[in-house]
């Protein structure tokens, strides 16, 4: 089947069925009913082929939340032309940073068009460069709208399963990295494995405000629901981060049963909702708040549970995930309706022998939550560096095979081959099995290397957050090569609710007395500081390179001055 069949019969079906609740700041919602979402869709679909847009064809979209960009999507998708949706520039993104990223996409990508909107034509074409594939930018307030629906002069329809459906691209500073390219087949193979590990239903509701540039948003929060026909209430991730308590209203009043977070959201909500945000909120009718973020930390569930469990939350509504777009989505799930597997192991171990050994009397343990076990068509394997299997709660990089990987990285054939070992796909994630759950520590990009022992930043980011003064989701650890001594350093910076000076030192030497005493380093660079001081990527995880370039560039100035 191809994205454009499901459509049509879905249309037929119940074409006033609402498919998408659009809510918006200081004005109604706006349903949406199966047949205005594909109107509206065609009406791009038609401009897509005035202007001379093929089938096969990439399409970026870069739109703010709203009608325009669903439309702008699945017009693309009628139209058999590719869509690629992109991060808006936003005062957390570095105007010059996105605009050069802009233009290396433009270069690899090779789009036919760009859809915006008035306020963004002007930025976007400043991105484009002489001899640049773009020959279109649409505007997406000159659409004329149509009113009826002709599936007979769409070209989407003469699409095979196996043809490119869409564009993901992966998480980065600005959101604009590698292109992952995804078939109809395989995003239906993942659709059908995971609604099936989510025993998704008629009666379910999925709430969303995750941004649809990265595979969580785009993937759970917004294909899966349109194409299973299950209701979406969807709202802008800004919106959600000025005001996140809205989310729980959202939930409230639509009956929501399904919503997923990345594992900083659960300590943002936690921290920032005031009890006078919650007045009438019920939570009861979820059944799966899903932290889909690697690595999930328990000490984050209970803390967001402890917040909203007098709101009608259940402990076991929390649960877990690992994903990424070269799967599509979701590569484990726990089972939903238990908690999540628990497994308490020896800190030093893992710190050191990178094992997850029992804890033994006396020793300081750590508790490590499952992401799940692996999708009905989904095998996963840990291996060591030379590719070989390790045993059971020993850490090696994960990989998988599936029925629903990429096609490959677009335009990029270099990169793909490299990502796949005798045709296993390189997550580039440590991790281990134990019982059949994967647990994930890290990113092995961010390993730093100290005398030669290998040490995970969220290790001793989480053990910062055991400090008081210091939230969860607000520190960075980093490695720093010392030439003196041939080795990484480690640098943590920790933001802190504090601008005064003695507060930020007393904090920084808990901070720095807690990690050495309960992890394998001694750390010596510790910097605290204010709010909004550590960078964050488009899809909200912590951006430890950009952190470290900039804790660098500030201390050059500090010698310099």
């Amino acid at each position: 089947m191809i994205f454009p069949e499901r459509l049509k019969a879905l249309h037929a079906q119940a074409p006033n069925r609402v498919a998408a609740y659009l809510q918006f700041p200081n004005a109604g919602d706006l349903p949406l009913t199966l047949d205005r979402l594909l109107c509206g869709s065609q009406s791009f679909a038609r401009a897509y082929a005035s202007a001379g847009i093929r089938p096969g064809e990439v399409i970026v979209l870069i739109l703010p939340h709203g009608e325009a960009l669903l439309y702008a999507f699945w017009g693309a998708i009628l139209h058999g032309a590719i869509p690629s949706i992109m991060p808006f520039l936003t005062e957390k993104l570095s105007p010059e940073r996105y605009r050069a990223d802009l233009s290396s996409l433009m270069a690899v990508t090779r789009p036919a068009a760009i859809v915006t909107d008035a306020e963004f034509e002007a930025e976007v074409r400043s991105a484009l460069r002489e001899g640049n594939s773009v020959r279109s930018v649409i505007v997406s307030d000159t659409i004329e709208p149509l009113t009826e629906l002709d599936f007979d002069a769409l070209k989407g329809f003469d699409r095979s399963p196996d043809d490119i459906v869409l564009l993901q691209h992966s998480s980065g500073t600005t959101g604009l990295q590698k292109g992952v390219a995804l078939s109809h087949r395989s995003v239906f193979n993942q659709l059908n494995a995971y609604s099936g590990a989510l025993t998704l239903n008629s009666g379910d509701v999925i709430v969303s405000w995750l941004p649809l540039y990265h595979d969580m948003g785009l993937i759970a929060g917004f294909i899966m629901p349109i194409l299973s026909g299950v209701p979406l209430v969807l709202m802008s991730p800004f919106d959600w981060v000025r005001a996140p308590y809205k989310l729980m209203h959202a939930v409230t009043r639509y009956r929501g049963t399904l919503t997923w977070l990345p594992n900083f959201a659960y300590n943002f909500c936690a921290q920032k909702i005031r009890d006078r945000h919650l007045e009438g909120v019920d939570l009861s009718s979820l059944r799966a708040v899903i932290n889909c973020s690697e690595p999930v930390r328990w000490e984050s569930h209970r803390a967001f549970y402890e917040r909203f469990k007098s709101y009608g939350l259940r402990w076991e509504a929390l649960q877990t995930s690992y994903a990424m777009a070269e799967n599509v989505f979701g590569v484990t799930q726990s089972v939903l309706g238990k908690e999540p597997v628990l497994d308490e192991i020896d800190r030093d171990a893992f710190m050191v022998e990178r094992v997850a050994k029992r804890p033994l009397d006396g020793h300081p343990s750590m508790k490590m939550m499952s992401s799940g076990r692996p999708l009905a068509n989904v095998k996963v394997r840990v291996l060591d560096e030379l590719g070989k299997d390790v045993p059971e709660r020993v850490v090696g990089e994960v990989a998988l095979q599936s029925d629903c990987m990429l096609t490959g990285y677009y335009n990029r054939e270099d990169l793909t081959r490299k990502a796949f070992l005798d045709g296993w796909y390189l997550t580039g994630d440590y991790g281990y099995l134990a019982g059949g759950e994967l647990f994930v520590s890290g990113r092995k990009k961010d390993m730093i290397i100290v005398g030669g022992r290998n040490v995970y930043p969220q290790d001793l980011e989480a053990l910062t957050y055991e400090v008081p003064g210091v939230h969860g989701g607000r520190s960075v650890a980093f490695g720093v090569f010392n030439e003196e001594e041939g080795t990484e350093e480690v640098v943590v910076i920790a933001e802190v609710d504090s601008d005064d000076p003695a507060v930020q030192q007393r904090i920084a030497d808990a901070i720095r007395a807690h990690v050495t005493k309960n992890s394998a380093i001694a750390l010596r660079h510790v910097k605290v500081v204010g709010p909004k001081w550590i960078i964050k990527t488009s899809s909200g995880k912590t951006a430890r390179s950009a952190n470290r370039e900039k804790f660098l560039k500030e201390l050059q100035q500090q010698i310099e001055t």
